[in-house]
């Protein structure tokens, strides 16, 4: 008999979504990623570096360039120094980075906070550990922290606090008095902090990201995660990395040999020639912010009512004005009936709380959006 390590865990609400929405051909704004090309430009240098022979295994770390043209852009946007030999590591995309760095800091039995709705490997990645999850829940429309909860859960055990801005499910986003708080909280402790900023360069509104890295104190406890996939609209190529203090990222790299050793070195070698313009990654913010306007217009008579989205490439949709169905059903509900998949909230709880709301994917194509909207402003 096969002892389960996650024996409550389902399949993941992104893959039940995605499924649905191909089985009954629905338009996908439920997973996200884009269904428009990436820069040709990116596509010819990853072409060029394979015939230059660059097909071997890099570094563990990463290849060198990039590592530096890393090094540079945290201290060109966030004045942050960080050595490009011993605190930045490439990963198979963020969420192996996430979990390289659950793993080399959680023990059985250690407690971790995570803030919900949480992007869905935290937990599992916590549990898969041995680790204990101590959930702070927050809510619509504002999706503030009450760090006094924070203050309350912390204990001897805590080893472990995960912070993620812009925020994947809400398009929330975490302020420089949020960084402060945590500050103040770990500080004196031997807590460790992720700061997941997979989303930084897709922030609205004139609003700046927040970086962990902007504070220094708090930066020398944490584990910074990134994609290049979400940057560079390139989920499929999973390419990511982790930033954080040397002391930490020598626990990072143990785990890391052992997990994938190394990653795609071509594609390595094309984005960090690629990271040389600025203005590849610096135009995203209204490159995006066009997108959720868009839709937002295209949506604005329907009953479909959305909640403030400052960053990342989801919009939530209130929909108490539409239905009484729990998330779940409806979601499935309107994929099948409509065609149209979008992502549930509530999977996003641990106790699955039910506030109506419904996640949009907007990386796409504006005739993509402009069919969802069609459907959207016609249910109810």
């Amino acid at each position: 008999m096969i002892r389960s390590k996650l024996p409550d865990t389902e399949t993941s609400i992104f893959a039940v979504m995605s499924g649905l929405a191909n089985r009954y051909n629905a338009i996908n704004l439920s997973q996200g990623f884009p269904d428009f090309d990436i820069s040709q430009e990116l596509i010819d240098k990853v072409h060029r570096k394979m015939s230059e022979g660059y097909n071997q295994y890099a570094p563990m770390p990463g290849v060198p360039y990039l590592r530096q043209q890393l090094a540079a852009k945290m201290k060109r946007l966030y004045g942050a120094d960080y050595h490009w030999e011993t605190e930045i590591t490439l990963t198979a995309g963020a969420t192996q980075a996430l979990y390289t760095a659950i793993t080399a800091f959680i023990h059985t039995g250690d407690e971790a906070i995570i803030f919900e709705p949480a992007y869905d490997s935290y937990k599992p990645a916590i549990e898969i550990n041995g680790g204990i999850v101590r959930p702070v829940s927050v809510h619509a429309p504002d999706f503030r922290i009450d760090w006094q909860k924070v203050k309350d859960l912390i204990s001897p055990r805590t080893k472990l606090i995960i912070v993620n801005t812009p925020n994947n499910p809400t398009g929330s986003l975490l302020q420089k008095e949020d960084f402060i708080n945590l500050q103040e909280i770990t500080r004196n402790t031997d807590i460790v902090v992720i700061s997941d900023e997979v989303y930084e360069h897709i922030i609205f509104d004139g609003f700046a990201h927040q970086s962990a890295a902007l504070f220094p104190e708090l930066a020398q406890r944490t584990i910074l995660t990134f994609s290049f996939g979400k940057t560079f609209h390139a989920t499929g190529w999973k390419l990511g990395y982790a930033i954080g203090p040397e002391r930490l990222m020598n626990e990072f790299r143990k785990i890391h040999q052992f997990i994938v050793f190394t990653v795609n070195t071509p594609i390595q070698m094309a984005i960090a020639e690629y990271l040389e313009n600025e203005q590849n990654y610096l135009q995203l913010p209204h490159f995006y912010q066009q997108k959720r306007d868009f839709f937002l217009e295209a949506i604005k008579d329907s009953k479909f009512k959305p909640i403030p989205c400052y960053g990342t490439y989801f919009q939530l949709l209130d929909y108490s004005e539409v239905s009484d169905l729990p998330e779940m059903e409806f979601a499935k509900w309107m994929t099948i009936e409509h065609g149209l998949a979008s992502i549930p909230i509530a999977p996003f709880y641990h106790d699955h709380r039910d506030q109506k709301v419904l996640r949009f994917c907007f990386a796409k194509k504006e005739e993509t959006l402009a069919r969802a909207a069609e459907i959207l402003c016609h249910i109810g």
